[in-house]
């Protein structure tokens, strides 16, 4: 078979020259059918006198030889017609008859013993399948070792070493593929999940790294239960059943669904199906919609995913608020990513350190990506008086359970309000009477 065969056998080109001598003559006869024609052509043009006189070919009439209208009937006798066109007449000979007869024969008959061929070979390779399914799968045992084995020789790895208990322990990983083709060194960082830090909230500037130290962990993680040293010092992983990830951007037009409905039932699976041993990896959850709902989402979701799945988790987003998670629920910390500004240049740490960051640099890097000037002009006022009527979303920023009453003494209140309106004759109540009973009513919840 040759290193390239069509998908289906009805068209033949399957089988490799050398393998059958008949199917090669076959083969050749029509191989050399062009020169044949062309040599035709030649001595029919000169054996008439015939400029215009060509010889073709097509599949509903066959060969032809093709004379324009005008010196049509300059046509020798032996010449039949076969076919009148606009400008051309087309006639056959016995010679260019006999010919086309002897070539559709041998393409059925090299098509047919192609098939033949074919379905004798499917009967032997039928015959030893599961000698040849083993070695497929020695093969390719030996070409993932061989794989690890050279990625360990061209690069600086370590073999991972692996707990009973739930986390996960890089220090100083390096993403494998993009260290590959960048032209600077790679910063590494180190991960750490599990214990008072299964969930980890990622905070930093866009091109700050986030994304990138995600997909690295995600990485490590699946190559070192592959069983293929890492690009890291030092490694330790516990058990992991499943990686699920909530990374990127994409619509569904096919299916009618948005960017954001895709978001929300990726998010959905995550949540009904982690444990306490799936990596979810989630990369700003909730900006498909208002900034107020997504973050509200953003928030849910994190603190379901810490409290309730309990899944190792790294939560990167730009809703600054999701910071004071770290405050309310045990397991969950704060990690970011820094840049420096010199001037006007913004320079990129790629490195991860403890807790939330300050600043976004949003307009920053919205200018570095070509953006004229005076946008990011109207940005940068629009900003300022953003902050200064503090336009942000508050969520959780206070405990809010000190401004309810106790659930107890809710019920108690709700009780004494329902006693005193069924006490009351609302049919002979005034409007006025009505209205001071409101007010002694919100009065009485006041106090």
């Amino acid at each position: 078979i040759i290193e390239a065969p069509p998908l289906l056998i009805r068209d033949g080109g399957v089988i490799a020259t050398g393998y059958n001598q008949q199917l090669d003559e076959f083969r050749q006869l029509t191989a050399q059918s062009s020169d044949f024609l062309q040599a035709l052509e030649q001595s029919e043009r000169q054996s008439t006198g015939i400029s215009t006189l060509k010889v073709g070919y097509n599949r509903v009439h066959g060969y032809y030889i093709e004379i324009s209208r005008r010196e049509s009937d300059q046509a020798p006798l032996h010449y039949s017609r076969r076919q009148t066109l606009k400008n051309v007449e087309r006639f056959i000979i016995p010679e260019l008859k006999q010919y086309e007869t002897k070539i559709l024969a041998s393409s059925s008959e090299a098509l047919y013993l192609e098939k033949q061929l074919y379905h004798q070979l499917l009967l032997t390779i039928a015959e030893q399948i599961t000698d040849l399914q083993s070695l497929a799968m020695t093969l390719a045992r030996l070409d993932v070792l061989c794989s690890f084995a050279r990625y360990s020789d061209e690069n600086e790895v370590t073999r991972p070493k692996f707990q009973q208990s739930v986390g996960i322990h890089i220090s100083n990983g390096r993403h494998p593929v993009v260290e590959q083709s960048l032209d600077t060194d790679f910063v590494p960082n180190s991960t750490t999940l599990g214990g008072e830090q299964q969930l980890q909230i990622i905070t930093g500037p866009n091109m700050g790294g986030k994304s990138t130290y995600m997909r690295q962990a995600a990485l490590l993680t699946l190559m070192a239960h592959c069983g293929c040293p890492i690009p890291a010092s030092e490694a330790c992983f516990g058990p992991v059943d499943r990686i699920f990830t909530r990374i990127g951007a994409s619509d569904d037009i096919a299916s009618g669904r948005s960017t954001f409905m895709v978001e929300m039932s990726e998010a959905a699976t995550i949540l009904h199906q982690a444990n306490e041993s799936s990596l979810v990896i989630i990369d700003e959850i909730g900006r498909g919609t208002s900034t107020f709902d997504g973050m509200a989402l953003a928030w849910a979701c994190a603190e379901s995913l810490a409290q309730e799945n309990r899944c190792l988790c790294l939560f990167a987003t730009h809703y600054f608020e999701l910071t004071l998670l770290e405050n309310n629920v045990s397991n969950i910390s704060n990690l970011h990513f820094d840049a420096e500004e010199y001037g006007d240049e913004l320079v990129f740490l790629h490195h991860a350190r403890p807790g939330p960051a300050d600043k976004s640099y949003g307009i920053q890097v919205a200018g570095l990506a070509g953006l004229p000037q005076t946008v990011i002009k109207k940005a940068k006022n629009r900003l300022e008086t953003l902050e200064q009527k503090r336009y942000h979303a508050d969520v959780g920023a206070t405990d809010t359970r000190s401004k309810q009453p106790p659930e107890g003494k809710a019920e108690t209140a709700a009780r004494a309000i329902s006693e005193i309106i069924q006490q009351c004759d609302l049919d002979s109540m005034t409007a006025r009477e009505a209205l001071e009973l409101l007010y002694s009513l919100k009065s009485n919840l006041n106090n």
